[in-house]
């Protein structure tokens, strides 16, 4: 059996692992490439494997640097099948169509301010093509075993969103995991991982492999924030990832409005998907930590934004009020709307709840940036910005290195570190290496590994 790291090798997104055996050839996970120029145009390059000898692809979540590649391979005749949990199926079909949508609004865009250096720009995929590919997806259950070929495969839920999953294959006498993004052990949304069985072979995330996350009361951190904010009259800007985090600030805001630890003010969800999303977390009751009621309160606390039109008239409302909108590391979306309007106004606050990607207009601004190119145009960073701690999806090396001690692992299993930056990479295989048996080493992008 062979591995190639088409992606999420040497970087944390474009997640693309081709399994290859004497009789059949899988993609776990077929994720974009995000953040930095240079990373983004992996994206238009051919791929390294002839689409018509593909079997399928094995998806370990929705998020985007993990599925978002999946209609160029509809685009370019990919017909077999996408495996996945029934809810990252859900998420995708939401997730997929709107990445297709953004694409074809940034490409007309550069073509009506001729900003290409290309005539008429093209999108590396447009809303139908995310529309159609969602034929290929066959969702299943986790730790329902499933035969494809010469592989058995099944998944095992890992907490971080709904429906993520460890896939593990078995093949040639041979159980290797891939991880996909593990969750916390302590969550204050979505359920632990569950235990890994033994493996011959490991690929790990190591997103946080050089960071802790920050030991805080983020119910508190929020609070603070939020009536600092309200004291001095200001609004509050959250840029906030559709899947996942949407759902945990509805959460933390109907808890605190509800205890009377901030002041019942209006909260409104910018966000047509993140809406969507939050309706699909009530129907996965089994996944994450909330009850039917709490998951209801949430949604009812929270004004829905869906139209255009519901966005434009948030520069109406008056004083205070909080604005949740996408996108999570401010690359596209309302926010940037909301952005151009009150960046650039020291009452306001933007809180960041999630990881920013390296060159990332969220990135730029939590490193200090004092003026941001929306659009085409700079604005002033004037507001006051925030990093709300603690709400991370990922478990931090610490919380990665308990998850292996609760699983079947041999104390020797070979482990190959994948979806981190170099100096996560390398933070994490030294950390493991001091303090396992874990035989860990860093896997190299295009790299082929024979198992």
């Amino acid at each position: 059996m062979n591995i190639t790291f088409l992606g999420g090798a040497e970087t944390v997104t474009g997640s693309k692992f081709l399994v290859e055996t004497g009789q059949t050839r899988v993609l776990v996970d077929c994720g974009l490439f995000q953040g930095y120029k240079w990373l983004r145009k992996r994206n238009r390059e051919p791929l390294l494997f002839d689409i018509a000898s593909l079997d399928a692809v094995l998806l370990t979540h929705a998020h985007l640097d993990h599925s978002g590649y999946i209609p160029v391979l509809y685009k370019q005749g990919f017909r077999g099948a996408v495996y996945t949990h029934h809810a990252t199926r859900e998420l995708s079909e939401i997730l997929l169509a709107d990445s297709g949508h953004l694409q074809e609004e940034e490409a007309h865009y550069l073509g009506r301010h001729k900003l290409s250096k290309h005539e008429t720009p093209e999108p590396l995929y447009n809303q139908d093509d995310a529309d159609a590919c969602m034929e290929l997806f066959q969702p299943v259950d986790f730790h329902e075993e499933v035969q494809l070929g010469d592989i058995r495969f099944h998944l095992r839920p890992v907490g971080h969103i709904l429906g993520a999953a460890c896939i593990i294959i078995e093949t040639e006498g041979k159980r290797i995991g891939f991880s996909g993004d593990v969750g916390r052990l302590n969550d204050i949304f979505m359920r632990p991982p569950a235990p890994l069985p033994a493996l011959d072979m490991l690929m790990l995330e190591s997103t946080y492999g050089d960071r802790r996350h920050d030991d805080v009361d983020s119910l508190s951190q929020l609070a603070d924030i939020v009536n600092e904010t309200v004291n001095k009259g200001g609004n509050i800007l959250i840029p906030a990832f559709a899947v996942g985090r949407a759902q945990v600030l509805q959460h933390m805001f109907t808890i605190l409005m509800k205890a009377g630890r901030i002041p019942t003010l209006p909260i409104y969800l910018d966000s047509p998907m993140a809406i969507d999303v939050s309706e699909i977390y009530c129907r996965y009751e089994d996944q994450h930590r909330l009850s039917s009621s709490e998951c209801h309160e949430m949604c009812s606390t929270v004004h829905y934004s869906r139209s255009v039109q519901d966005s434009k008239a948030l520069a109406d409302q008056a004083y205070p009020h909080v604005i949740i909108a996408g996108s999570g590391m401010a690359t596209g979306g309302r926010i940037l709307h909301h952005f151009k309007r009150l960046l650039g106004k020291h009452r306001t606050t933007v809180i960041f709840a999630g990881y920013q990607a390296g060159g990332t207009r969220g990135a730029k601004m939590v490193g200090g940036a004092e003026r941001i190119k929306i659009h085409g145009d700079w604005f002033p960073v004037k507001a006051r910005l925030e990093v709300l701690s603690g709400l991370s999806g990922h478990g931090d090396f610490a919380e990665i290195e308990q998850w292996l001690a609760q699983s079947d692992l041999a104390p020797e299993t070979p482990i190959n570190l994948v979806h981190g930056n170099p100096e996560a990479l390398e933070a994490m295989r030294d950390h493991l290496r001091m303090n396992t048996r874990f035989a860990v080493d860093v896997a190299s992008y295009r790299s082929i590994l024979r198992v």
